[in-house]
């Protein structure tokens, strides 16, 4: 009978992975993997050095949750993976470049993927209550950020966005949230965490005789992309905000 164990520091950004990882295994290592990334900003670093997968989809589930993560503010997936160093090995990498195992960046020790994974100085979270001041206190996170990071054109726009996803959780989640916001290369993200598996689903546009339900449509319009993402005991709703697109709009 194959087993996959994972070993979560909590004061670490390493999750260890040990055992054999098959099929049937993948998705509790999915979701210890989004788990921790859920709690923490910054990459999480996947350790199989004792790990030996023995299905396609065991690997393949390493390069789904970096997808899933792809648009979240300040989260990746790295793994550190001895056998990448072999000179066999067809993505063996060059000095200070990570190879790729299975569309995942690859270290050979711990040290290396520790080091791409240091922590991020420009991101902000707040943990936040389902209140009606809920909101508020997103907004001024926003404001904060985007003045810090020189993107004052999303301001507005973002605070948007984060005013219906915050809203979303206070009418219908009932739940503690976590906001997380962080610039990447020119563009904000944005996410919200919570802990009702409800999902928002988005019809398009709304008659104009329908009262509410509108929410999901401004966020579809200020942001470039945004979806939502099942986590364990939650989700995760998260938008990409780019100052490009403001200075179209104004044109």
């Amino acid at each position: 009978m194959s087993s996959c164990l994972v070993d979560i520091d909590d004061s670490s950004v390493v999750v260890r992975l040990s055992g054999v990882l098959d099929a049937a295994g993948a998705g509790a290592v999915r979701d210890a993997l989004l788990a921790r990334l859920c709690d923490r900003p910054g990459p999480v670093v996947a350790d199989v050095t004792g790990l030996r997968v023995v299905d396609p989809v065991g690997w393949g589930v390493f390069a789904e949750v970096r997808r899933e993560v792809a648009d979240w503010p300040a989260a990746d997936l790295l793994l550190c993976d001895p056998t990448v160093n072999g000179p066999d090995h067809a993505d063996a990498p060059l000095a200070g470049v990570p190879a790729m195992v299975a569309g995942v960046p690859a270290w050979p020790t711990l040290d290396g993927a520790l080091a791409a994974a240091a922590p991020l100085a420009a991101v902000l979270t707040a943990e936040l209550a389902p209140t009606v001041g809920a909101a508020r206190q997103a907004r001024e996170l926003v404001s904060t950020g985007c003045q810090g990071w020189g993107m004052p054109t999303l301001i507005d726009p973002a605070c948007i966005a984060i005013t219906e996803m915050v809203n979303n959780v206070v009418a219908h989640a009932h739940t503690p949230m976590t906001v997380r916001l962080a610039p990447r290369d020119s563009a904000l993200h944005v996410a919200v965490r919570d802990h009702s598996p409800r999902r928002p689903t988005f019809a398009g546009l709304s008659p104009p005789t329908r009262v509410g339900g509108r929410g999901l449509l401004l966020i579809d319009t200020v942001a470039r992309r945004w979806g939502s993402s099942a986590v364990p005991d939650g989700k995760v709703v998260w938008c990409v905000l780019h100052p490009d697109d403001e200075a179209a709009g104004s044109e």
